[in-house]
């Protein structure tokens, strides 16, 4: 019987075949973004946009314009001529920086420490949970809900010299009427009461929210060794509420630093600038004369901004070093 043999297949058949049906090199294959990686980048793309649309190119404007000379026409038509600090040199001189300088760092660092002091102090009064807890604590979002136009003016109905309910009160009760809004003494006074009002509920729902987290071992361990109401805050209480303290404060300080409908609905800044800050200071240059000074308003916003961030990046610095520690 015959026996066919077969010839061995070519070497190069085989090589070939293998090139043909090899798998891409890893490296080749890496660079493709996998359907994970396309989906992150889905998500991140909105973000991106929004950010890049509503915060990166106005801030940008804004320092465009504190380093040119805008009018009315070259605001429009585009060709301001550069000047450089120009602009930011005028805010310095200008008399009117320092009261306000000294304004914003009065009224921000007066409606922090109220705010934060009468929001930690109902956070702890409401972890009581007692009857009718929930609907008094929702009773006093009610400010924080308003819209600021709203509340600046019940505030200036409520402060009015002639008509308003706070002067008749203290009329009633035998004292003077006081020039909340017109006198240059109590005008500053009068948007920073309003502004605490209208805080509070912010530092109430953050505040309270941390105190959840707090173990209620914790206290009764202190309860147990003879620790007193006071010493159980001190002593528990307020170190571990620590964090949440800290960034319940930097995003009050953020806010407070640019708040402007109140100030400007109640007083515009007077009387003879006695409530100016730099925030309705930056107003007035730009828009409130019938000659608007783009630039130095634009400046005078960028030092709201940078101010901001330092106190941003103090921020981050403590947490870090907490963090380490």
């Amino acid at each position: 019987m015959k026996q066919t043999t077969h010839p061995p297949d070519h070497p190069s058949a085989h090589v070939r075949h293998g090139a043909a049906t090899a798998a891409p090199s890893p490296t080749r294959a890496r660079r493709r973004p996998t359907s994970p990686q396309w989906a992150a980048w889905g998500f991140l793309a909105p973000v991106t946009l929004y950010l890049a649309l509503f915060y990166a190119y106005p801030l940008y404007r804004n320092l465009d314009l504190s380093l040119r000379n805008y009018t009315v026409r070259s605001f429009v038509q585009g060709n301001a001529p550069f000047t450089g600090i120009e602009n930011y040199r005028t805010v310095f001189d200008d008399p009117t920086f320092a009261p306000a300088l000294l304004h914003t760092a009065v009224f921000t660092a007066v409606c922090l420490v109220f705010q934060y002091s009468i929001g930690l102090a109902l956070a702890v009064f409401f972890t009581q949970h007692f009857r009718l807890s929930a609907t008094l604590r929702a009773l006093f979002l009610v400010p924080w809900l308003l819209p600021l136009i709203v509340s600046a003016s019940t505030w200036s109905w409520m402060l009015n010299s002639d008509s308003g309910i706070v002067n008749a009160a203290l009329h009633a009760l035998g004292m003077t009427p006081v020039n909340w809004l017109t006198s240059p003494s109590w005008s500053l006074t009068s948007v920073i009461i309003a502004n605490i009002w209208i805080g509070v509920p912010f530092n109430l729902v953050v505040l309270h929210s941390g105190l959840q987290s707090i173990p209620a071992s914790l206290y009764e361990a202190a309860a147990l060794d003879g620790a007193n109401a006071w010493q159980r805050f001190w002593r528990i209480t307020f170190p571990l509420l620590r964090p949440v303290s800290a960034i319940t404060l930097l995003l009050g300080l953020i806010y407070t630093l640019k708040v402007f409908d109140i100030i400007w609905i109640m007083t515009r800044g007077g009387p003879a600038d006695s409530s100016t800050t730099f925030a309705t200071w930056s107003y007035q240059l730009g828009f409130g004369n019938l000659l608007p000074a783009f630039g130095p308003g634009a400046a005078v916003g960028n030092l709201l901004v940078v101010a901001a961030l330092l106190f941003g990046l103090i921020y981050l610095k403590v947490q870090r070093k907490q963090a380490l520690s």
